[in-house]
């Protein structure tokens, strides 16, 4: 268990995740937080991330650092996707390793998994076929990362776990109109929409793929659960385990907005992968599970958007 007093190091504190994990630490009561920006700290530099480490030495490390982005981002920028995720992950793992963490706990994503895993995802589907190719890049970074904690246990022994959340969504999410994720792009184009009162709204796909959705703050809820009560070398899925139909958030999130116009679909954009559900019967065996329902989730993010009008300019 992490002391109240503990020297706990939130890496991305600034981003949806980073910013929960923050929030969640305060809420319960952890008082020796030390963070970051990246005009600081850039977690790409090595030196600079080791003379952080050899400075402060952290106890406990959260690592929700990441270069993030949807389906357009990552495919335009696949190296720089591989390389700013590779580079800052291996930074921040080995360094925390060289001086002395207790424990770090490392963010992944569901897209790690293969294309054609089974449904729901387990766990240890991990590298048993290949990966959706419009998030490779990003996918194998983050198996790197999750590996790279692995073999230091087996190794060296140290405590290293990892986390795989489903989407996200919630507060401090990313609204920018091509280089954001399903969810927060949906507020956004729904809201542009009613605020102009256009009588359309265009959507990517068919609105068949299946997609799960995680309130960012019951994540950073688990990513605290699971730092005082797991160890082990295999991932955890961080997920709800319930689904719903693309066509089905987007009118959810149309009800939440309040657009009343019609929603139609562009069948020459991709779908993605047609179904992407997370095996969350792991983390409920260890005593977790999540509190937010998706209906009260996307009217909490929608609050988020009106009070944060930077926030839709990023």
């Amino acid at each position: 268990m992490m002391e109240k007093n503990a020297k706990i190091y939130v890496a991305g504190h600034r981003g949806m995740v980073g910013s929960a994990i923050v929030r969640e630490l305060n809420r319960q009561g952890y008082n020796n937080i030390i963070t970051r920006t990246h005009k600081e700290l850039d977690l790409c530099r090595q030196d600079a991330v080791e003379a952080f480490f050899a400075g402060e030495k952290p106890e406990y490390v959260f690592l929700a650092a990441a270069k993030v982005g949807g389906i357009v981002a990552n495919q335009e920028a696949l190296a720089d996707f591989m390389y700013d995720n590779m580079i800052l992950e291996m930074n921040v793992i080995h360094s925390a390793w060289q001086n002395g963490c207790k424990k770090l706990e490392f963010l992944g994503s569901s897209c790690i998994y293969p294309r054609m895993a089974p449904q729901p995802m387990p766990e240890s589907c991990l590298l048993t076929s290949e990966l959706e190719k419009t998030n490779e890049a990003y996918a194998l970074a983050k198996i790197s990362g999750l590996k790279y904690c692995e073999y230091l246990n087996r190794q060296y022994g140290t405590d290293y776990i990892s986390v795989m959340p489903t989407n996200l969504y919630g507060p401090n999410d990313n609204y920018h109109p091509t280089h954001s994720h399903v969810l927060p792009a949906l507020i956004r184009r729904f809201h542009e929409a009613k605020v102009e009162g256009k009588d359309t709204v265009t959507c990517w796909g068919d609105g068949s793929p299946l997609r799960e959705f995680l309130y960012v703050d019951d994540l950073a809820n688990l990513c605290v659960f699971l730092m005082n009560n797991y160890s082990g070398n295999e991932t955890v899925n961080a997920g709800t385990g319930k689904e719903l139909t693309i066509k089905e958030l987007t009118e959810l999130v149309a009800k939440v907005v309040g657009y009343t116009g019609k929603i139609e679909w562009d069948t020459t954009k991709p779908n993605g992968t047609p179904r992407k559900l997370l095996d969350v019967s792991k983390a409920t065996a260890l005593g977790w599970t999540y509190k937010t329902e998706l209906e009260d989730g996307i009217r909490l993010s929608y609050e988020d958007f009106l009070n944060n009008p930077m926030r839709a300019e990023r």
